[in-house]
């Protein structure tokens, strides 16, 4: 066969299972109903969320998701959508030295999961500084904060993530919603991000994780 379909992901390291629990923790407290792709190539497993997306029609909220990969022990084929709730409460069971996920049985569909980005053709456009993110993100949470009110509608919140996080971060284009997600999954220390170009997508890459940024407006 050419891809072997897992009930679970065996990794290289115990270190990885607990850094799936940290980016997976980090990425619910950005979204309580969230979800995280699996997807196992060979020998490496990517696990994509989703920090942002535009949900109404004609809005200019970019499309933002975080990536990590981790090495497998075990080659896998397996590519599957789960809750992160669901994730989460069999990492909680796992011990300090354990190194594998069971695969939860039950999936769900999210539009975010059809949009790839691209795997070759990546431009190197500089780098930016792991301050500069920060700051960024700090300064739109606050901006986000003072918009919005005590008792919000959905398109009140949605107006107000699409004008701060679709507003361009550089030169190149690079959405600040790319320097939200940097800050709020963990990926920003004390040195600098690569930052990519392929098309309408961005990437920001350090030593803790990858940011996917998809320019352009209206729905998935």
């Amino acid at each position: 066969m050419s891809e072997l379909l897992t009930s679970s992901f065996r990794f290289a390291d115990p270190r990885d299972l607990a850094d799936l629990r940290t980016f997976a923790t980090r990425a619910k407290a950005i979204d309580d109903a969230g979800a995280i792709r699996l997807q196992a190539a060979g020998s490496v497993l990517a696990a994509y969320v989703c920090v942002l997306r535009p949900r109404l029609l004609g809005e200019s909220t970019p499309t933002i998701l975080g990536l990590r990969t981790m090495a497998l022990a075990e080659p896998s084929g397996t590519d599957v959508t789960v809750a992160l709730s669901s994730v989460l409460d069999r990492l909680a069971r796992a011990g300090e030295q354990d190194a594998e996920l069971p695969v939860p049985p039950t999936t769900v569909t999210e539009s975010w999961t059809g949009v790839g980005a691209p795997r070759g053709g990546w431009e190197l456009l500089g780098s930016l500084s792991d301050a500069h993110l920060r700051a960024a993100a700090e300064s739109g949470i606050a901006e986000v904060a003072g918009i919005v009110p005590d008792k919000p509608g959905a398109l009140i919140v949605n107006n107000a993530r699409a004008a701060v996080w679709g507003r361009e971060l550089d030169d190149a284009g690079l959405p600040a919603g790319a320097a939200f997600a940097a800050f709020a999954l963990g990926f920003l220390g004390d040195g600098d991000q690569k930052l990519y170009r392929a098309g309408r997508w961005f990437r920001l890459s350090g030593p803790r994780g990858h940011v996917l940024a998809r320019t352009g407006t209206g729905l998935l």
